[in-house]
């Protein structure tokens, strides 16, 4: 069992960026797969990047490729997601999860409690 816990959002212009961090208060992050998915209001849970055990290997959903960039650090028990160029439609709750073996949600096990992320246009 991996307990996860999101950090770094807040409000941010148009434009600019936020680095997210992501911890393990229990267990390790070394045997699993990470990624980042995120909810707008009156929207079901997106997919946003993943990264590989090792972090050799990273996918992203086309609305972030070129933006957004997830990286790890297993000796530090820790997953990143560094956004930049940030849209008003990047606003929403971001969540970390552990397990996962695709972009599709409900494939992952372990799940944070969120983060907020506001852009302002």
């Amino acid at each position: 069992q991996v307990q996860l816990v999101e950090s770094g959002g807040g409000l941010v212009q148009s434009g600019g960026s936020l680095r997210l961090s992501c911890a393990a208060s229990s267990g390790t992050f070394g045997g699993y797969k990470m990624g980042w998915f995120r909810q707008a209001p009156g929207k079901e849970r997106e997919f946003v990047a993943r990264i590989s055990r090792a972090g050799t290997s990273t996918t992203y959903a086309d609305s972030v490729k070129g933006r957004f960039t997830i990286s790890r650090d297993n000796a530090k028990n820790a997953v990143y997601l560094e956004m930049t160029s940030l849209k008003p439609e990047d606003t929403a709750v971001y969540y970390c999860a552990a397990g996962g073996r695709s972009s599709d949600w409900y494939q992952y096990d372990y799940w944070g409690q969120g983060t907020q992320v506001t852009v302002s246009s």
